[in-house]
């Protein structure tokens, strides 16, 4: 195979369907694929996920085994049972940039564990906007300070554990009301506003020796009036790579896209003319895969890669370039250093400390079984509808006969509340319910039927405390659920 070739297949980082790598993505590493990206639909357990990271690496020693492992609300490594760390806005909420890098170096510990050495976080974004329909609770917070201090240990304690951190979105996706999955978000803010908000956190994560970021598919006039970043030779060549002296990053690491099956660059741009787009503006990996995951989608960026370079719409230098950056990171992670010591418990120690609890005068803790009411809205794409959510699963065990209901806004009615309920405690589970109309509208007319229902808050923490308990996790990890139902309980922390 050619150099050329090879070259293109390197700035690629598919994805693949199954726990086991396909015959196929075998071969292509041998032929000078580089990286690949794993998903939930390829994690059984940690023994299956490290027997497949060994597969992947008796083909090829050095390769770069990428995740989207965020912790919280996204999770990877645990998208079946809910994660055992909270997500970033539980930690924010915290504010002790101690505990949020003895987080990241335990979960960079369980990753490195797995054969994982490249994790596609953390995120970045300052959350301006309460209403961001894809970002929210995996955001530090809306301060750009507290973002940029904590993206900052984030990215210590990952990379202490020897995986790369992937730090994201860049520019900043905080200030949307538009998810990429679906479409284009545009950002209008000024560019004084961006260097004093968006960008603060990334300069944060370069400073501390971020090895990889993540550029965003989102539109800034006032960097590029035509161009979304991830194709944006003003935003990846003029901003992020810019030297300091000139208003730029410094940042000399591997650049990677964000999903480039995303409808944001697919729809508009395909994802063939998008990846070249993608190189040529100065991204050095095209993520591929939590879509489409198969060879013929490898092969086609392939081909158009070299294409692009043939017919002069790439240059060659800057293909090779972006190989050369894939492989240097790819042979950096391959020396890891000593294994961190295992802290198992810290990420249920934040998830305590993350709890914002509002307990009216009187409240008497849960002791017999209760009616959970999980008011569940339709899920963020980059979270998944397959990861379990709520604090059910905890009651149930701490309160034996605990009944669970689902309700959406096509079934958000309280009479059935109600009556799904009978005489039992309710429990009403909500998630950003100051974005959700219907929502907020079930909520109160419940709370005006039962005076005493609990309420476990486990999204942004923005509408009014109400209920007879108000339970904000900041998240809704697995083991936010858990600190959540000991309060609701009372049961005494270990």
């Amino acid at each position: 195979m050619d150099t050329l070739t090879r070259d293109a297949l390197t700035v690629l980082q598919p994805g693949f369907t199954g726990t086991a790598a396909p015959g196929w993505l075998l071969r292509r590493l041998g032929e000078g694929l580089a990286s690949v990206g794993l998903f939930g639909r390829n994690i059984a357990s940690p023994e299956q996920l490290a027997a497949l990271t060994a597969q992947l690496r008796a083909e090829r020693g050095d390769v770069l085994v990428a995740i989207d492992e965020e912790g919280g609300d996204v999770t990877r490594l645990e998208v079946r049972t809910g994660s055992s760390f909270p997500g970033n806005l539980a930690l924010g909420a915290v504010d002790d940039t101690a505990l949020t890098r003895a987080v990241a170096l335990e979960l960079g510990r369980r990753l490195a564990a797995c054969g994982v050495n490249l994790n596609w976080a953390p995120s970045a974004d300052v959350n301006s906007d309460p209403d961001n329909p894809v970002i929210g609770v995996r955001s530090f917070g809306a301060d750009p300070a507290l973002v940029a201090r904590h993206t900052a240990a984030y990215v210590e304690g990952m990379q202490a554990a020897g995986v790369a951190a992937c730090t994201k979105h860049f520019p900043g996706h905080g200030d949307t009301a538009v998810d990429s999955h679906h479409d284009m978000p545009r950002i209008d803010a000024d560019l004084r506003t961006l260097h004093t908000r968006e960008l603060v956190p990334f300069r944060a994560a370069v400073a501390a020796g971020t090895k990889a970021v993540m550029s965003a598919h989102i539109l800034l006039p006032a960097l590029d009036p035509a161009l979304p970043a991830t194709l944006s030779p003003a935003a990846l060549h003029g901003l992020l790579r810019a030297p300091v002296t000139e208003g730029g990053l410094g940042f000399d690491g591997l650049i990677v896209t964000d999903g480039m099956e995303m409808q944001a660059i697919a729809a508009a741009y395909g994802i063939e003319r998008g990846s070249v787009m993608a190189v040529a503006a100065g991204a050095d990996a095209i993520c591929v895969g939590g879509g489409l995951a198969d060879e013929e989608t490898v092969l086609r960026l392939r081909d158009a890669l070299v294409h692009a370079v043939r017919t002069g719409e790439l240059t060659e230098e800057r293909l090779a370039d972006a190989a050369v950056r894939v492989r240097a990171l790819a042979h950096d992670v391959s020396r890891r250093p000593a294994g961190a010591e295992p802290a198992p418990e810290v990420g249920l120690v934040a998830a305590r400390r993350a709890l914002r609890v509002t307990p009216p005068a009187g409240y008497e803790p849960l002791t017999g079984p209760a009616h959970v009411a999980a008011f569940t809205p339709v899920a963020n794409i980059a979270v998944g509808d397959e990861t379990p959510w709520g604090v059910a699963a905890e009651l149930s065990r701490l309160l034996p006969g605990t009944t669970t209901g689902t309700y959406g806004s096509a079934e958000a009615g309280v009479e059935r509340v109600l009556a799904d309920a009978g005489v039992r405690r309710v429990v009403a589970v909500v998630r950003d319910v100051h974005r959700h109309g219907w929502m907020a509208k079930l909520l109160s007319e419940l709370l005006a039927a039962r005076p005493d229902t609990v309420v476990v808050e486990m999204g942004l923490n923005v509408a009014p405390a109400v209920g007879a308990l108000h339970v904000a996790t900041h998240g809704a990890a697995r083991v936010c659920g858990v600190a959540a139902a000991e309060v609701v309980t009372g049961v005494a922390r270990a």
